[in-house]
Protein backbone atom coordinates (compact mmCIF):
# COMPACT_ATOMS: atom_id res chain seq x y z
CA UNK A 1 0.00 0.00 0.00
CA UNK A 2 1.36 3.38 -1.02
CA UNK A 3 2.12 5.87 1.72
CA UNK A 4 1.46 8.73 -0.70
CA UNK A 5 -2.05 7.85 -1.91
CA UNK A 6 -3.87 9.97 -4.46
CA UNK A 7 -7.32 8.65 -3.52
CA UNK A 8 -9.02 6.84 -0.66
CA UNK A 9 -8.15 3.18 -0.29
CA UNK A 10 -11.86 2.32 0.10
CA UNK A 11 -13.92 5.12 -1.44
CA UNK A 12 -16.95 2.85 -1.25
CA UNK A 13 -16.88 3.32 2.55
CA UNK A 14 -18.19 6.87 2.10
CA UNK A 15 -21.62 8.00 0.92
CA UNK A 16 -22.24 11.57 -0.19
CA UNK A 17 -25.34 13.51 0.83
CA UNK A 18 -26.65 13.96 -2.73
CA UNK A 19 -26.44 10.22 -3.38
CA UNK A 20 -28.20 9.31 -0.15
CA UNK A 21 -31.09 11.70 -0.76
CA UNK A 22 -31.74 9.90 -4.05
CA UNK A 23 -31.53 6.43 -2.47
CA UNK A 24 -33.41 6.83 0.82
CA UNK A 25 -35.83 4.03 -0.01
CA UNK A 26 -33.41 1.58 -1.57
CA UNK A 27 -33.78 -2.04 -0.56
CA UNK A 28 -30.88 -3.51 1.32
CA UNK A 29 -29.70 -0.41 3.15
CA UNK A 30 -30.36 0.84 6.67
CA UNK A 31 -29.54 4.41 7.62
CA UNK A 32 -28.36 4.61 11.24
CA UNK A 33 -28.10 7.82 13.26
CA UNK A 34 -25.81 7.77 16.27
CA UNK A 35 -25.07 10.99 18.13
CA UNK A 36 -23.28 12.21 21.19
CA UNK A 37 -26.58 13.86 22.13
CA UNK A 38 -28.87 10.85 22.38
CA UNK A 39 -31.98 13.12 22.31
CA UNK A 40 -31.08 14.70 18.97
CA UNK A 41 -32.69 12.01 16.83
CA UNK A 42 -36.18 12.92 18.08
CA UNK A 43 -35.74 16.56 17.05
CA UNK A 44 -35.47 15.48 13.41
CA UNK A 45 -33.52 12.91 11.42
CA UNK A 46 -33.00 11.64 7.90
CA UNK A 47 -36.19 9.94 6.67
CA UNK A 48 -35.98 6.20 7.23
CA UNK A 49 -33.09 6.39 9.69
CA UNK A 50 -33.13 4.32 12.86
CA UNK A 51 -31.50 5.43 16.10
CA UNK A 52 -28.63 3.58 17.78
CA UNK A 53 -27.93 4.91 21.28
CA UNK A 54 -24.18 4.49 21.82
CA UNK A 55 -24.64 3.89 25.54
CA UNK A 56 -27.97 2.08 25.94
CA UNK A 57 -27.71 -0.04 22.79
CA UNK A 58 -24.01 -0.84 22.46
CA UNK A 59 -22.62 -0.98 26.00
CA UNK A 60 -23.21 -3.56 28.71
CA UNK A 61 -25.12 -1.96 31.62
CA UNK A 62 -23.13 -3.79 34.31
CA UNK A 63 -19.66 -4.62 32.98
CA UNK A 64 -17.54 -1.98 31.32
CA UNK A 65 -17.62 -3.71 27.97
CA UNK A 66 -19.72 -4.00 24.85
CA UNK A 67 -22.91 -5.99 24.60
CA UNK A 68 -22.83 -9.72 24.01
CA UNK A 69 -23.12 -11.21 20.51
CA UNK A 70 -26.64 -12.31 21.45
CA UNK A 71 -27.68 -8.74 22.29
CA UNK A 72 -26.06 -7.43 19.12
CA UNK A 73 -28.08 -9.91 17.09
CA UNK A 74 -31.25 -8.71 18.85
CA UNK A 75 -30.36 -5.05 18.23
CA UNK A 76 -29.96 -5.70 14.52
CA UNK A 77 -33.03 -7.93 14.28
CA UNK A 78 -35.38 -5.38 15.82
CA UNK A 79 -34.11 -2.73 13.39
CA UNK A 80 -34.65 -4.95 10.36
CA UNK A 81 -30.94 -5.48 9.77
CA UNK A 82 -29.48 -8.70 8.36
CA UNK A 83 -25.81 -9.54 7.66
CA UNK A 84 -26.48 -8.52 4.04
CA UNK A 85 -27.80 -5.07 4.99
CA UNK A 86 -25.57 -2.14 4.11
CA UNK A 87 -25.53 0.08 7.19
CA UNK A 88 -24.95 3.78 6.49
CA UNK A 89 -23.97 5.60 9.68
CA UNK A 90 -24.18 9.32 10.35
CA UNK A 91 -24.43 11.65 13.32
CA UNK A 92 -23.47 14.91 14.96
CA UNK A 93 -20.00 16.26 15.73
CA UNK A 94 -18.46 15.37 12.34
CA UNK A 95 -19.58 11.75 12.61
CA UNK A 96 -17.64 11.25 15.82
CA UNK A 97 -20.21 8.86 17.34
CA UNK A 98 -21.28 7.47 13.99
CA UNK A 99 -17.75 6.13 13.58
CA UNK A 100 -17.97 4.69 17.08
CA UNK A 101 -21.17 2.83 16.17
CA UNK A 102 -19.63 1.65 12.91
CA UNK A 103 -16.57 0.37 14.78
CA UNK A 104 -18.85 -1.48 17.21
CA UNK A 105 -20.69 -3.12 14.29
CA UNK A 106 -17.33 -4.20 12.86
CA UNK A 107 -16.44 -5.58 16.30
CA UNK A 108 -19.25 -8.08 15.77
CA UNK A 109 -18.20 -8.82 12.21
CA UNK A 110 -20.81 -6.82 10.29
CA UNK A 111 -19.00 -6.10 7.03
CA UNK A 112 -21.28 -3.83 5.01
CA UNK A 113 -20.71 -0.45 6.67
CA UNK A 114 -20.43 3.09 5.33
CA UNK A 115 -20.28 6.65 6.67
CA UNK A 116 -22.31 9.60 5.37
CA UNK A 117 -19.58 12.10 4.51
CA UNK A 118 -20.21 15.30 6.46
CA UNK A 119 -22.77 13.67 8.72
CA UNK A 120 -25.84 15.24 10.23
CA UNK A 121 -24.52 18.81 10.14
CA UNK A 122 -23.80 18.77 6.41
CA UNK A 123 -27.19 17.20 5.67
CA UNK A 124 -28.94 19.94 7.64
CA UNK A 125 -26.78 22.72 6.20
CA UNK A 126 -27.84 21.64 2.71
CA UNK A 127 -31.50 21.75 3.83
CA UNK A 128 -32.14 18.17 2.87
CA UNK A 129 -35.29 16.43 4.14
CA UNK A 130 -35.70 15.70 7.85
CA UNK A 131 -38.53 14.06 9.77
CA UNK A 132 -39.55 13.51 13.38
CA UNK A 133 -41.35 10.28 12.52
CA UNK A 134 -39.66 7.29 14.11
CA UNK A 135 -38.69 4.64 11.60
CA UNK A 136 -39.65 1.03 12.02
CA UNK A 137 -39.07 -2.03 9.89
CA UNK A 138 -40.21 -5.65 9.83
CA UNK A 139 -38.21 -7.71 12.25
CA UNK A 140 -35.24 -9.51 10.74
CA UNK A 141 -33.45 -12.66 11.89
CA UNK A 142 -29.86 -11.65 12.49
CA UNK A 143 -27.80 -14.72 13.47
CA UNK A 144 -25.75 -14.50 16.64
CA UNK A 145 -22.16 -13.61 15.65
CA UNK A 146 -19.72 -16.40 16.38
CA UNK A 147 -17.37 -14.00 18.15
CA UNK A 148 -16.37 -10.42 18.76
CA UNK A 149 -13.29 -9.30 16.88
CA UNK A 150 -11.51 -8.06 20.00
CA UNK A 151 -8.09 -9.30 18.87
CA UNK A 152 -8.35 -7.85 15.41
CA UNK A 153 -9.56 -4.25 15.87
CA UNK A 154 -9.51 -3.68 19.63
CA UNK A 155 -6.60 -3.10 22.01
CA UNK A 156 -6.54 -3.55 25.77
CA UNK A 157 -4.38 -1.84 28.40
CA UNK A 158 -1.63 -4.48 28.38
CA UNK A 159 -1.41 -4.24 24.60
CA UNK A 160 -1.24 -0.45 24.73
CA UNK A 161 1.58 -0.77 27.26
CA UNK A 162 3.41 -3.23 25.01
CA UNK A 163 2.96 -0.82 22.09
CA UNK A 164 4.47 1.95 24.21
CA UNK A 165 7.44 -0.10 25.37
CA UNK A 166 8.15 -1.27 21.82
CA UNK A 167 8.02 2.35 20.62
CA UNK A 168 5.43 1.41 18.02
CA UNK A 169 2.87 3.92 16.69
CA UNK A 170 0.47 5.17 19.37
CA UNK A 171 -1.86 8.04 18.50
CA UNK A 172 -3.56 10.12 21.19
CA UNK A 173 -6.49 11.81 19.45
CA UNK A 174 -7.68 13.92 22.40
CA UNK A 175 -7.32 17.69 22.64
CA UNK A 176 -3.82 19.14 23.14
CA UNK A 177 -4.72 20.12 26.72
CA UNK A 178 -5.69 16.56 27.59
CA UNK A 179 -2.56 15.20 25.94
CA UNK A 180 -0.30 17.58 27.87
CA UNK A 181 -2.03 16.77 31.15
CA UNK A 182 -3.30 20.31 31.67
CA UNK A 183 -6.87 18.99 31.86
CA UNK A 184 -8.31 15.52 32.41
CA UNK A 185 -11.41 15.92 30.27
CA UNK A 186 -12.47 17.46 27.00
CA UNK A 187 -12.68 21.25 26.95
CA UNK A 188 -16.15 22.42 28.05
CA UNK A 189 -17.05 18.93 29.28
CA UNK A 190 -17.42 17.79 32.89
CA UNK A 191 -14.66 16.11 34.84
CA UNK A 192 -15.31 12.37 34.80
CA UNK A 193 -13.17 11.13 37.62
CA UNK A 194 -9.79 10.50 36.05
CA UNK A 195 -7.10 10.82 38.71
CA UNK A 196 -4.13 11.69 36.51
CA UNK A 197 -3.65 13.74 33.38
CA UNK A 198 -1.13 13.20 30.62
CA UNK A 199 -0.62 10.63 27.88
CA UNK A 200 0.74 7.14 27.33
CA UNK A 201 4.55 7.35 26.98
CA UNK A 202 5.58 7.65 23.36
CA UNK A 203 2.12 8.55 22.04
CA UNK A 204 1.90 11.18 19.31
CA UNK A 205 -0.74 13.89 19.66
CA UNK A 206 -3.08 14.21 16.68
CA UNK A 207 -6.58 15.47 17.60
CA UNK A 208 -9.26 13.45 15.84
CA UNK A 209 -10.86 16.41 14.06
CA UNK A 210 -7.60 17.14 12.23
CA UNK A 211 -8.87 14.61 9.69
CA UNK A 212 -11.92 16.70 8.73
CA UNK A 213 -12.68 19.83 6.75
CA UNK A 214 -14.76 22.77 7.97
CA UNK A 215 -17.93 21.20 6.54
CA UNK A 216 -17.20 18.00 8.54
CA UNK A 217 -16.29 15.97 5.46
CA UNK A 218 -13.06 14.00 5.49
CA UNK A 219 -9.90 15.56 4.12
CA UNK A 220 -8.38 14.24 0.92
CA UNK A 221 -6.23 11.12 0.88
CA UNK A 222 -2.99 13.09 0.25
CA UNK A 223 -3.77 15.38 3.18
CA UNK A 224 -4.58 12.44 5.46
CA UNK A 225 -1.34 10.73 4.42
CA UNK A 226 0.64 13.81 5.43
CA UNK A 227 -1.08 13.88 8.80
CA UNK A 228 -0.73 10.22 9.73
CA UNK A 229 2.14 8.78 7.69
CA UNK A 230 4.42 11.80 7.87
CA UNK A 231 3.59 13.23 11.29
CA UNK A 232 2.50 10.19 13.31
CA UNK A 233 4.86 7.53 11.99
CA UNK A 234 2.02 5.25 10.92
CA UNK A 235 2.92 2.86 8.13
CA UNK A 236 1.86 -0.41 6.52
CA UNK A 237 3.27 -3.48 8.22
CA UNK A 238 3.54 -1.82 11.63
CA UNK A 239 0.72 -2.15 14.16
CA UNK A 240 -0.91 1.09 15.27
CA UNK A 241 -2.98 1.73 18.41
CA UNK A 242 -5.27 4.75 18.71
CA UNK A 243 -6.93 6.01 21.90
CA UNK A 244 -8.79 8.94 23.43
CA UNK A 245 -11.01 9.08 26.54
CA UNK A 246 -13.43 6.17 26.13
CA UNK A 247 -12.71 5.11 22.55
CA UNK A 248 -15.22 7.31 20.76
CA UNK A 249 -12.93 9.93 19.19
CA UNK A 250 -10.35 7.26 18.42
CA UNK A 251 -12.99 5.28 16.51
CA UNK A 252 -13.11 8.21 14.09
CA UNK A 253 -9.33 8.01 13.59
CA UNK A 254 -9.55 4.22 13.31
CA UNK A 255 -12.04 4.67 10.45
CA UNK A 256 -9.74 7.13 8.69
CA UNK A 257 -6.70 4.88 8.98
CA UNK A 258 -8.54 1.66 8.14
CA UNK A 259 -10.96 2.69 5.40
CA UNK A 260 -9.58 5.89 3.91
CA UNK A 261 -5.86 5.10 4.12
CA UNK A 262 -6.25 1.33 3.83
CA UNK A 263 -4.28 0.10 6.84
CA UNK A 264 -5.27 -3.35 8.10
CA UNK A 265 -3.34 -3.28 11.36
CA UNK A 266 -5.01 -0.52 13.41
CA UNK A 267 -6.63 -1.22 16.78
CA UNK A 268 -8.75 1.02 18.95
CA UNK A 269 -7.88 1.09 22.66
CA UNK A 270 -11.39 1.87 23.88
CA UNK A 271 -10.45 1.72 27.58
CA UNK A 272 -8.45 4.82 26.72
CA UNK A 273 -7.69 7.52 29.27
CA UNK A 274 -10.57 6.79 31.64
CA UNK A 275 -8.87 3.44 32.24
CA UNK A 276 -5.22 4.40 31.80
CA UNK A 277 -5.44 7.55 33.93
CA UNK A 278 -6.79 5.51 36.85
CA UNK A 279 -4.84 2.30 36.35
CA UNK A 280 -2.42 1.31 39.12
CA UNK A 281 1.08 0.98 37.71
CA UNK A 282 0.35 2.56 34.33
CA UNK A 283 3.12 5.02 33.33
CA UNK A 284 2.24 8.45 32.02
CA UNK A 285 3.99 11.41 30.42
CA UNK A 286 3.05 15.06 30.67
CA UNK A 287 3.71 18.01 28.41
CA UNK A 288 4.16 18.19 24.67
Amino acid sequence: MATNPTQYAHPEALVETDWLEKHLKDEGIRIIESNEDVLLYDTGHIPGAVHIDWRADLQDPVIRDYITPEKFAELCSKNGITPDTTCIFYGDKANWWACYALWAFRLFGHEKVKILNGGRDKWKAEERPMTKERSSYPRANYPVPRKRFDKEIRAFADEALAQSKAKQPLIDVRSPGEYKGEITHMPEYPQEGVLRGGHIPGAKSMPWKTATNEDNTFKSAPDLAKIYFDQCGVKPGTDTVVYCRIGERSSHTWFVLTYLLGLDNVRNYDGSWTEWGNKVGAPIEKGA
